[in-house]
């Protein structure tokens, strides 16, 4: 068992990337997109994600660790130019911002 945790952690950080909003617009108009805390780690939220782990998922949204991106999200997104390390477990698209230092800005 925690072989198979440790090939599904390989696996989803392989398919992990950086992505831009206007790549992100098309899964964010079909409700895809959820929303990652920079307080947690992306993979291992992709992982429970795969694993349907509804316990751990219900309390991150109940947290607001988690959240479907909404209007006012894509509107910050679209203005800002946001990039997003992001990484896809069917049917979602998880993103977590990328904080850029204001001095790279």
């Amino acid at each position: 068992m925690a072989d198979q945790k440790e090939e599904l952690k390989v696996k989803l950080n392989a398919e992990t990337g950086k992505l831009v909003w206007k790549e992100l617009e098309p899964h964010y108009a079909r409700g895809a997109v959820i929303k990652v805390s920079v307080n947690l780690d992306l993979v291992e939220v992709a992982i429970c994600f795969a694993e349907d782990d509804k316990e751990v998922i219900e309390r991150w949204l109940t947290s607001g660790e988690l959240a479907r991106m909404d209007q006012e999200d894509a509107q910050r997104c679209n203005e800002e130019d946001l990039l997003f390390w992001a990484v896809v477990v069917a049917p979602w698209v998880l993103v977590q911002e990328i904080q850029i230092p204001e001095a790279l800005h």
